[in-house]
């Protein structure tokens, strides 16, 4: 019999981060890395200068565990000026989109862009006056319901 995971099990808890630099937002992206979300669950706040994502993040912190857990977790970048996307088209509201990496190119006097890139050769591009990115976990872990560990051919 399996059980289920626990969020007292987290390893050593839930994750919550911020990035205000590269260094940082290097640590998100891995934690991040390989997460899916519904295009549904992607929502920009021109007035709040916010992008939102509802991920199914992969618990890469724990990928030792003997089975392997998801767990939902917001994903947010603030002072959001502008925001692009390429790839996938917006309005296919049933589209789940699987997340690779995040990276940031610096700009002039703090500003610069935060580059989701996503499977299948989509991209979202954040134009931000400044990098304020933040990763929080919202849920208990899940076993993830694949059974298996997200893998990258070599």
């Amino acid at each position: 019999m399996t059980e289920d995971a626990r969020f007292e099990d987290a390893a050593p808890r839930p994750i919550a981060l911020r990035a205000y630099d590269a260094a940082d937002l290097e640590v998100i992206s891995a934690l991040s890395q390989d997460a899916v979300f519904p295009i549904a669950e992607m929502s920009w706040h021109r007035r709040r200068r916010r992008l939102s994502f509802l991920l199914n993040r992969f618990r890469w912190e724990d990928a030792g565990a003997s089975t392997p857990q998801r767990v939902q977790a917001v994903l947010v970048i603030d002072d959001a000026t502008h925001v692009a996307t390429q790839g996938f088209d917006r309005d296919a509201r049933d589209l789940v989109l699987s997340l690779l990496t995040l990276a940031w190119t610096p700009g002039e006097d703090g500003t610069g862009q935060v580059l989701l890139t996503l499977a299948g050769d989509g991209a979202i591009a954040v134009e931000v006056e400044a990098l304020d990115v933040t990763l929080r976990d919202v849920t208990r872990p899940y076993m993830a319901p694949s059974g298996k560990t997200p893998r990258h051919p070599d």
